[in-house]
């Protein structure tokens, strides 16, 4: 299950007249990092934010960002000339990236060439094709050669979209059972010592003053980050956390919204008239697939839909401060939500943390359906460098993120305070590869998308 996202008490206050909404301060999106220390950049700006080895999450300077940017166009090499042109569907052999991988561990000290480490620039997975003869599985989607964006993020080069990274498919591998057994989730909460700190300020408060926003982020203090399924030092973990409060940062109106067809929550709320009551919502990202297409003989298999959407349900504030689930949900967070996952597909480009979780979501889809299908034994293949918890190819390890320091808005609506700090990512990767459904003609796929042979990794 999803760990409950933290919704604080709603109450009327004499004399105040606003909507106050607790969030946090995280702007976390890629690194193309290299190395199993990430190239000394573990506390600086990646993507955006430092954390400390305490696990405290903060704004990256200005010029932290530049400097990550300016070693990564040094560090990052030429694209190879035939991984340049943008492709609708490109092959990446799985058995092709454990040669690589070990090719690296055993000659090159674990250095791996660029075009491993982005997955020869995949930008999604639509398919899983399983070849036994060959002895391989290999995932294919649109593709292209790569850059470097502003804030450090490797998009593909002319979509802007970012690309798959071979560290988070590592992630998805190989805690697959994991994910299997409680999904893989995150969340961000206050602690009991916040609560009872805000309770006392609301409880003493009768009017609003231009300190009132400030002395709430005193009294909150840090949020707790929890994560499900997944190692917490983790890139594949930092993209989930970030998404999720981007998310939260856009509907608070923290920070505008990257696309026009998405205003905040609070807007839509003034522009409704709407009151809340003590009904809160929240809002978490959620898988969002069609069922998958499976061949007949079950070497095809076809991921279909958006990816990622946005879910919302009102939870109860009790008079004690108790929260429940109420089953229902508020229509202003349901149009918010339904309009953010109409515009997903813009977001993903307007801001690459969006890309990155839908990344994820689609190796944690694969991931499943080879275990789920036994389809390493179907293909007669072996990965252990892959997916072997304990690999010799280990994943980047960065600072964990453990802590936000609470973040305040506001806008005039009614006579009440609304207080929330709502939202998560949920996975349920199972969920999606038990859904399928089998198409009589994607067989023929196969046939016509023969294998390049044991020597290559990728082609189109």
């Amino acid at each position: 299950m999803l760990s409950r996202p933290a919704v604080l008490a709603s109450r009327s206050v004499p004399r105040v007249a606003w909507i106050v909404c607790i969030a946090w301060a995280l702007c976390l999106a890629s690194t193309a990092s290299g190395g199993n220390v990430n190239n000394g950049f573990t506390n600086n700006a990646v993507g955006g934010i430092s954390i400390d080895v305490n696990g405290i999450v903060t704004d990256a300077r200005r010029e932290d960002v530049d400097t990550l940017r300016r070693y990564l166009l040094g560090s990052v090499p030429a694209v190879p000339e035939p991984m340049a042109p943008a492709v609708e569907l490109r092959k990446i052999s799985l058995r092709g990236l454990e040669a690589a991988i070990t090719d690296a561990v055993e000659n090159k000290n674990g250095v791996l060439p660029d075009a491993v480490k982005y997955l020869g620039g995949l930008q999604r997975i639509h398919f899983i094709l399983v070849y036994p003869e060959q002895q391989d599985i290999v995932l294919a989607g649109p593709a292209e050669g790569w850059r470097v964006a502003d804030n450090g993020t490797v998009v593909g080069k002319t979509t802007g979209r970012p690309v798959l990274l071979l560290d988070d498919l590592l992630v998805a591998l190989r805690t697959v059972n994991a994910a299997r057994e409680g999904g893989i989730s995150c969340s961000i909460d206050p602690t009991p010592e916040g609560r009872r700190a805000l309770e006392a300020f609301l409880t003493s408060q009768r009017a609003f003053n231009p300190s009132v926003p400030t002395r709430i982020e005193q009294a909150m203090g840090m949020q707790t980050i929890s994560l499900t399924g997944v190692p917490g030092n983790s890139h594949f973990a930092r993209v989930m956390v970030t998404a999720d409060y981007r998310m939260k940062q856009i509907a608070m109106k923290l920070t505008p919204s990257p696309v026009a067809g998405l205003p905040s929550f609070l807007d839509l709320l003034q522009s409704s008239r709407a009151g809340l009551s003590n009904m809160m919502p929240r809002w978490w990202l959620a898988c969002n697939y069609a069922p998958l297409a499976r061949s007949e003989d079950g070497l095809v298999w076809q991921l279909r839909g958006a990816g990622v959407k946005v879910l919302t349900e009102d939870d109860i504030i009790g008079a004690d401060g108790a929260v429940a689930e109420s089953g229902r949900k508020n229509p202003v967070a349901e149009k918010w939500a339904e309009k953010m996952t109409e515009v997903y597909d813009e977001l993903s480009t307007s801001d690459a943390i969006f890309g990155q979780l839908r990344n994820l979501m689609d190796l944690c889809v694969v991931a499943a359906v080879i275990a789920r299908e036994d389809l390493l034994d179907r293909a007669g293949l072996q990965l252990p460098l892959l997916t072997a918890p304990h690999s010799l190819m280990m994943v980047d390890s960065w600072n964990a993120p453990r802590g936000v320091p609470t973040r305040c808005s506001f806008v005039k609506q009614g006579r009440t305070y609304v207080l929330t700090a709502s939202g998560g990512v949920q996975i349920e990767s199972w969920q999606v590869a038990g859904r399928f459904q089998v198409v009589g003609d994607l067989a023929e796929f196969l046939r016509a998308a023969p294998h390049a042979g044991p020597d290559v990794w990728w082609w189109n």
